[in-house]
């Protein structure tokens, strides 16, 4: 199993947007039927040994208890409920409107009610058009899809490696179906207070100073796949800081600086594991130090915090 397998953007840019919006129809079932969470952790995805998963929902709006997967080995969506009834139907061939019809029918099948608030993409080109009248994206490629969620899985890890050293608030390791990125983020817990002109999902996601670590595959922003770190609010000074490895860089996105390893400097890296490390930590530093954190108060290296086993590892 290759470490980190090319997935250029240009190679499966048609079949991500097919599957990006295949993600946010069953991330606006998660919406409708998960109890909410603080900074919407209720929301994204986690992975699998087969691909990504909502999670159980339902009991507290009166449905089922079920759960939505997508396996991207067999290249299905797997609806189950905890008395064991499953319905499921297979990804490839499969449109946007036709995925969007079965989820619904299979939902139905289980004595699920579901009532989508918004049925459409959220903060794509296509957003004002209905998710059940999309037939122009139809394209899935099988191989890509689960390179997609082995890259995924790897990162994942990664990302649960580098959360282990931070005793403060953190977000779980998880899959926006927003961004389709893969993130976990650091909390100060000091409370900021967003414009009046904020949206809903802004002044939930950054109600607390954060700083914020990352894969995302691309995007026609940045068309390529890469590892990227951020400070919100961001602290004066930030993009003066250093990054590590050399390939690292400080780039200017929506008003901020946004720090970016790119992943094909990742891949002709050593250690791509450790320069995918080093990466995480010096954009750590380099915000909390401008931002004024107590960075010897939350370390917590290998995750430990107990002085004594400190001592003795």
């Amino acid at each position: 199993m290759e470490q980190f397998a090319a997935l250029p953007l240009a190679d499966w840019e048609d079949t991500k947007a097919t599957l990006h919006r295949f993600c946010q129809v069953i991330g606006k079932v998660r919406l409708s039927c998960a109890a909410r969470r603080n900074h919407w952790w209720n929301a994204p995805f986690h992975l699998t040994g087969h691909g990504i998963t909502t999670r159980p929902m339902g009991q507290v709006d009166g449905n089922p208890i079920f759960t939505i997967d997508f396996d991207f080995l067999s290249h299905r969506l797997i609806v189950t409920t905890v008395d064991g009834r499953e319905v499921s139907f297979g990804l490839p061939g499969q449109s946007v409107a036709s995925f969007y019809r079965d989820t619904m029918r299979a939902l139905e099948a289980l004595d699920v009610r579901v009532d989508m608030a918004l049925p459409h993409p959220f903060d794509l080109p296509d957003a004002d058009r209905p998710f059940a009248e999309d037939t122009e994206h139809a394209a899935y490629d099988p191989v890509l899809v689960t390179r997609y969620w082995q890259i995924l899985s790897q990162v994942n890890l990664l990302l649960e490696e580098f959360a282990a050293d931070y005793s403060g608030k953190t977000s779980p390791v998880h899959h926006f179906w927003h961004t389709f990125d893969i993130a976990c983020t650091r909390f100060s817990d000091r409370p900021i207070e967003q414009p009046p002109e904020a949206d809903p999902v802004t002044r939930e996601a950054y109600s607390r100073e954060v700083i914020s670590f990352g894969f995302w595959f691309g995007d026609a922003a940045f068309p390529e796949p890469a590892f990227y770190a951020y400070t919100a609010p961001e602290p004066e000074g930030l993009d003066s800081e250093p990054l590590e490895p050399g390939a690292a860089r400080w780039i200017k996105q929506r008003g901020s600086h946004l720090a970016v390893l790119p992943y094909a400097d990742v891949r002709s890296a050593p250690d791509p594991r450790a320069a995918v490390l080093a990466f995480f930590d010096s954009a750590y530093q380099a915000g909390a130090r401008r931002a004024g954190w107590d960075i010897a108060r939350f370390a917590c290296p290998g995750g430990v915090t107990d002085p004594q086993l400190s001592t003795a590892t």
